[in-house]
């Protein structure tokens, strides 16, 4: 007998795209969840319950498709309000923080706030100190005078006990200035930013912390066209930046 010849049998080099296929499937869905629960937004429930049902319609299920499109809508929902939550109460006990914070840095700083030397406040970045220049230096001069370093060496055990980031900011009014040790407001501004800086750091506040600049008159907080305005405009700004909410534990 004629003995039959044996056909080798082949494989499909193109097997592998069935299992891509389902993987990139389940790859997007996971996506659109996560873009989904980004934020409270109803039009992403409606574009999540929608790619998802697509993504979803090959595979078998006994439930009809309305009821688990509302089910895939409540689940996404209460994810979100559970988010929604949480981000509210460290929102809340950022705020108390910082209200804190600002309380105690009133009392150490009275005998400058009763004098109208320094303002405080509670903005949407943080605690903001603006402190008179003429408390603190003389004219033309960058070195902290003696009279109330005590006071600012208060402010340093406050923010000692804090690990946020301070920013402080050296500004002057529109005269300018041209010395051998400062030929120009940029140098003034950024060397008396920088006193007070060393002043923090050599009573317990991380140098780490602590960002420098100096901005001249180039953000006056009246306009410079009298002697009390410019001098409201020749401060030092430390600004104590409030955390971020995702960041808070």
């Amino acid at each position: 007998m004629a003995r039959r010849n044996k056909h080798n049998e082949h494989d499909n080099p193109d097997r592998w795209l069935i299992s891509y296929a389902d993987f990139v499937t389940l790859l997007f869905a996971f996506f659109v969840v996560m873009y989904s629960i980004s934020s409270v937004n109803e039009d992403k429930y409606k574009t999540f319950s929608d790619s998802l049902s697509i993504a979803l319609t090959d595979q078998p299920s006994s439930t009809p498709p309305g009821i688990v499109i509302n089910q895939q809508e409540q689940m996404l929902k209460t994810l979100v309000d559970k988010r929604t939550a949480r981000l509210g109460e460290q929102q809340r006990k950022i705020q108390d923080r910082m209200k804190k914070l600002a309380n105690g840095l009133s009392k150490v700083m009275l005998p400058l706030t009763d004098q109208g030397l320094v303002n405080i406040n509670l903005t949407k970045r943080g605690v903001l100190l603006d402190i008179r220049a003429s408390s603190l230096f003389k004219t033309g001069d960058a070195v902290l005078q003696q009279s109330y370093l005590e006071v600012l060496r208060e402010v340093s055990r406050v923010l000692g006990k804090e690990e946020l980031p301070v920013e402080i900011e050296g500004h002057t009014d529109d005269i300018p200035i041209m010395t051998a040790q400062f030929p120009s407001n940029w140098e003034l501004s950024s060397a008396r930013a920088s006193s007070v800086a060393r002043m923090l750091i050599d009573n317990g506040v991380a140098a780490k912390r602590l960002s420098v600049v100096g901005l001249a008159s180039n953000q006056p907080l009246v306009p410079n066209n009298s002697p009390e305005n410019r001098s409201k405009n020749r401060r030092v700004s430390i600004m104590i930046v409030s955390p971020d909410v995702e960041l808070v534990q």
